[in-house]
């Protein structure tokens, strides 16, 4: 060992998100406090170091980038190689190096940071209200930047030359702006503009101020932020939030609201530590909080729920104007029905015209649309119900390295993955594949996202549903070039393989997959089911009853066609009285129809799903008839079932075995959940008995099967587990069993996590292919 004075050389590459976040600044500044000579640079692929100097200052530098490595960069690998030294003379940062086929981690889209947030409203500082103020802590990532490495070229910045007093910042090692590829101020940067819904110019000397006057005047202001458009109106006044419930045509589904501080979220609602933390994170997600009072905002933004989703300023725009507003602002995605997130301004004066009263745009533009994401926490835990904004395009890491995969995910809440090395790329939350205009972003984004992580797919994977359209692109690519290969993935297969991936866990588990629908492998609609799953293969062992779906997706937006089903199915005609309340109001013609559909078969395919059970347990106990939205019939009677108290006298069922594996029956179910209705019951109480019910039954299913096939680990996934009250329920009971439980971490557990699942079992099968499952 030498002694401490000799002098040492260290090349040093580093990997992960580490670029855009301050790295090579905190990297000179690291070098400089030990007195080292050497450089930095930014390549493709990853960080460059080479330093000279004694043994101990080279261990100290080492053990710093690791201990005191900036607060939104993340490390993956450190290589070091120890030579000898050439004779440095001082410790410089050089140019970023761009390298063929070398990739590097990007950040996402961060909220603006503290500093930041002191000198916009310093009125002493240049840029005191300039609403794009950010350094290397904060700012726009993913929404700018097409091309690697990320440098102001590679941006939609590239639009913006910095002025004198910019570019001293920017070339400062010592400044927190240094290589800030946003940087900009007043006098070189972006600039905000109003306008009328036809996007003619307005005079404005100040448009926040203009803006904040008109939204508490009772306007609407469709707003461009950092990933898209938002439209904002004062969410305390009823009147203004139906005007934009009307234009956006969405009767029920709840908005998202924006609060001017967390003092003002604690007075509406209740807030964790956890919640709080999330809410003030760089992330700075929506996140849904339970009511703490219900009259400091209009009824009508979250109707018949108990929990409003809430975010805090996360942009400097966001900022100025919550503090001139004052007021909580509705803040809801900037497009029409199911189409993406408005991004661009040509595009909001064609789409959002008639849905605004006025424009307040910028000239920065979008390159990659991102929506907020949604976020909610239970039992400490954070769970992403919408991952976009603040998430993406963090990769998930894999327990394993795999071949190059694109998985093009599910038809709802669509994201597509693609796999490289150790990381699976999981877009931002791309939305309904039902739609032209959804169609084109899913294929941006995919192009994005390849020339960002120099992705070039061997494999493509897809749901074996045929007619959604994401399957149908798959196919398509795969017709148009025959050196790709393509893998069918089922739907509830993927939907456990995600939660195992996030998890870590390699061996075998029991999955439980309940959701609203998913293609089987017989050819039915599957959704409540237990499997035995591992990454290459999987088998049922169990799952809810099928009943007929009356009119397909008629029966999906009318529960009631599902409860009438369950009744018919399961009870028999003359449970049909016309004393319950799903039936009151539904024409005698129509009940009639239902009968002819699901006693004849006609145009009423079967189905195992958790979802449409919920659904018709919602609508038989008279909470919901027909949806606005997804789920909202199970949203509903989750929330009257937290108007009770716990009840542990569930509803009985029967876990039988039938052709070959286990149903869960559910005639007793509806026979008590019948009486229960007859005598009066309240619906409380009926719908917090169901939730009690349904978690009994997958922890009863859940203990036999596990010892049946020695597994101790039970994977939750699917939509329904978005349900809090049955998540808990559920959870408690497996982990009296001594059960482990695991859940999502980095995903949706709806079908937002599918792609990953798809993109892993693909990967896993052309390594290992069963033969039954061989594309």
């Amino acid at each position: 060992m030498p002694p401490a004075s000799t002098p040492r050389m260290a090349r040093i590459s580093i990997r992960g998100v580490v670029q855009g976040v301050g790295f090579r600044p905190f990297v000179y500044q690291l070098a400089l406090r030990f007195g080292l000579k050497g450089w930095v640079c930014n390549t493709s692929g990853d960080v460059k170091i080479e330093i000279e100097g004694s043994s101990e200052a080279v261990q100290q530098f080492l053990a710093g980038l690791r201990r005191e490595a900036p607060p939104r960069s993340r490390i993956e690998k450190m290589s070091v190689h120890h030579g000898q030294p050439t004779g440095y003379t001082l410790f410089e940062i050089k140019e970023s190096l761009s390298e063929q086929g070398a990739y590097q981690l990007i950040s996402p889209d961060l909220a603006t940071c503290g500093p930041c947030i002191a000198e916009l409203f310093d009125p002493t500082d240049r840029r005191y209200h300039y609403p794009f103020i950010n350094c290397t802590d904060c700012g726009p990532r993913l929404t700018i930047i097409q091309d690697i490495p990320y440098d102001r070229p590679n941006t939609t910045m590239r639009a913006f030359r910095m002025c004198p007093a910019c570019q001293k910042e920017y070339e400062d090692p010592l400044n927190r702006r240094f290589h800030a590829q946003p940087n900009c101020c007043a006098q070189c940067g972006p600039r905000l503009e109003l306008t009328d819904p036809t996007g003619m110019p307005l005079e404005s000397h100040d448009p926040i101020a203009d803006a904040a006057k008109w939204l508490k005047e009772g306007k609407i202001i469709a707003l461009k932020g950092i990933g898209g458009f938002l439209l904002a109106c004062d969410a305390t006044d009823e009147a203004v939030v139906q005007r934009l419930r009307e234009r956006k045509k969405r009767r029920y589904k709840p908005f998202a609201l924006m609060m001017p501080s967390l003092q003002r979220i604690k007075e509406t609602c209740f807030v964790s530590t956890e919640e709080e933390t999330l809410l003030t994170s760089e992330k700075s997600p929506i996140v849904l909080l339970k009511k703490r009072n219900e009259n400091l905002v209009a009824p009508g933004v979250a109707p018949h729920l108990k929990y409003l989703g809430v975010m805090l300023p996360y942009t400097p725009l966001h900022h100025v104007l919550m503090h001139e507003v004052g007021l909580p602002l509705v803040m809801t995605s900037g497009n029409l029905s199911e189409e993406p997130i408005v991004g661009q301004n040509e595009e909001a004066v064609e789409k959002l015209a008639a849905l605004a009263d006025n424009l307040l745009w910028h000239n920065r533009d979008i390159y990659a649309p991102c929506d907020d994401s949604v976020t909610m926490v239970e039992d400490g835990q954070t769970c992403i119900l919408r991952r976009a904004r603040g998430y993406a395009p963090q990769p998930i890491r894999l327990p394993f390295e795999t071949c190059q995969v694109l998985a093009c995910g599910a038809e709802f809440k669509n994201t597509f993955c693609m796999t490289k090395d150790e990381y699976a790329f999981v877009s931002q939350h791309v939305g309904d594949m039902d739609n032209y205009e959804t169609l084109v972003h899913f294929e941006k984004m995919l192009h994005l996202y390849r020339r960002l992580f120099r992705l070039d797919p061997v494999v493509v994977a897809y749901d074996m549903h045929p007619d959604y359209l994401a399957t149908r692109y798959a196919r398509e690519l795969l017709e148009s070039n025959d050196a790709l290969t393509g893998v069918p993935v089922q739907h509830h297969h993927a939907h456990i393989v995600s939660c195992m991936v996030e998890n870590g866990i390699t061996k075998p588990v029991l999955g439980v997959a309940f959701d609203g629908t998913g293609y089987g492998e017989d050819g039915t609609i599957w959704g409540g089911e237990f499997l035995l799953v591992e990454y290459e293969k999987f088998t049922r062992l169990a799952h809810l009853e099928y009943v007929p779906l009356p009119g397909g997706d008629a029966a999906v937006k009318r529960p009631y066609r599902m409860a009438v089903s369950y009744l018919l199915t399961l009870l028999g005609e003359e449970t049909l009285s016309n004393t319950l309340e799903c039936l009151k109001g539904i024409r005698a013609e129509e009940i009639d129809l239902i009968k002819t559909q699901v006693m004849k078969k006609i145009n009423a395919p079967v189905t195992s799903s958790a979802g449409r059970l919920f659904d018709a347990v919602s609508s038989l106990i008279g909470i919901r008839q027909v949806i606005d939205y997804e789920g909202q019939a199970a949203i509903e009677l989750e929330m009257a079932a937290t108007d009770a108290g716990p009840d542990h006298s569930g509803y009985p069922f029967h876990i039988v075995r039938a052709d070959g594996n286990r149903v869960v029956r559910l005639n007793a179910l509806f026979s008590s959940l019948l009486q229960d209705i007859h005598r009066g019951v309240p619906k409380a109480t009926m719908a917090w008995r169901f939730h009690f019910t349904v978690a009994e039954l997958i922890s009863q299913a859940c203990q036999t099967l596990s010892r049946e096939h020695g597994l101790d680990h039970v994977a939750l996934s699917g939509g329904v587990f978005q349900n809090r009250l049955l998540l808990k329920l559920t959870k408690r009971a497996l982990q009296e069993m001594g059960l482990h439980v695991l859940t999502h971490r980095d995903l949706p557990c709806n079908d937002g996590c599918i792609s990953l699942g798809q993109a892993v079992i693909a990967g896993s099968r052309i390594k290992n292919p069963p033969p039954e499952h061989t594309a």
